[in-house]
């Protein structure tokens, strides 16, 4: 299979069916901003994808080229003007108990405590019973277990990240969603991070999409690779990763079906005026 290479799916031609089982489902989205001036800003038009339970998704693309604003949707955080966005056949109206969302600061309240800062989400949606055990199991899986008591200043960048991953998931939703989690943290850190990341994902089992600047770190992350144009953006391609799991940054580098999938997406990049 690491050998073979990546599966294309060209939004230029007819969408290809959706997955089996399909958890997300964007059709014909579109959304316009309103500019301050009496102008409009046209953030998406015509996006078409589909995403499978327990899939993890990367999306790349040129800046500004409304990448931020698909998840928002899909979080249930702006309103969706054209177009259908349904999670398992509901359509999105507004935040769901089933969707977690990280964003790239981890924007821990630093008066309170790791564990109260993972708990809060719990607080807030009105659920009181005791979850202390789900808590110890989150720390646990996010190699935090020591650090429950401790403030966020006492924390690293990549500790604190972890830690806003363990909030997203304490309401135990079926979907993750990250924008740009690792983009603040120096190299060496963001590779532990995508490390880290891929583990948690094994074990949870959550459906995750991605967005990210860095062609290592999709292809590393994703099952399928989504490469998306510039303002207005829609989808170019979707790009299988072939390669199997669990990986590490030199099984990938070393993998015949890197170069040709970065390859792909930086020559995408490069023509919609943005490569990483």
């Amino acid at each position: 299979m690491a050998d073979s290479m990546p599966l294309v799916l060209d939004h230029g031609e007819p969408m290809s069916p959706a997955p089996t089982q399909s958890l997300i489902t964007l059709r014909g989205v579109a959304k316009t901003y309103r500019t301050a001036f009496g102008g409009e800003v046209h953030a998406l038009a015509g996006v078409d994808l589909a995403i499978g339970e327990g899939e993890f998704v990367c999306v790349v693309g040129p800046s500004g080229c409304g990448k931020s604003t698909l998840l928002r949707l899909l979080a249930g955080l702006d309103d969706c003007e054209e177009g259908t966005l349904s999670l398992d056949g509901t359509t999105v109206t507004g935040p769901s108990s089933d969707v977690g969302v990280v964003f790239q600061a981890a924007n821990l309240l630093p008066w309170l405590t790791v564990r109260e800062n993972i708990r809060l989400p719990l607080r807030v949606g009105g659920r009181h019973r005791p979850a202390e055990a789900r808590i110890d199991d989150l720390l646990g899986i996010a190699g935090l277990r020591d650090f429950g008591e401790r403030y966020p200043y006492e924390l690293s960048g990549g500790m604190q990240q972890r830690a806003g991953i363990c909030r997203a998931l304490v309401r135990d939703p079926r979907i993750l969603l990250m924008d740009e989690p690792f983009g603040a943290l120096d190299a060496l850190t963001r590779e532990r991070m995508n490390s880290e990341l891929q583990r948690i994902w094994q074990v949870s089992g959550k459906t995750v999409l991605l967005i990210t600047h860095s062609i290592s770190e999709a292809i590393f992350l994703a099952d399928r690779v989504v490469v998306m144009s510039a303002r207005p953006g829609r989808i170019l391609r979707e790009l299988a990763v072939p390669i199997p799991r669990p990986r590490s940054f030199d099984t990938i580098v070393s993998s015949p079906a890197y170069p040709a999938l970065a390859r792909e997406i930086r020559a995408l990049l490069n023509a919609e005026g943005d490569a990483t």
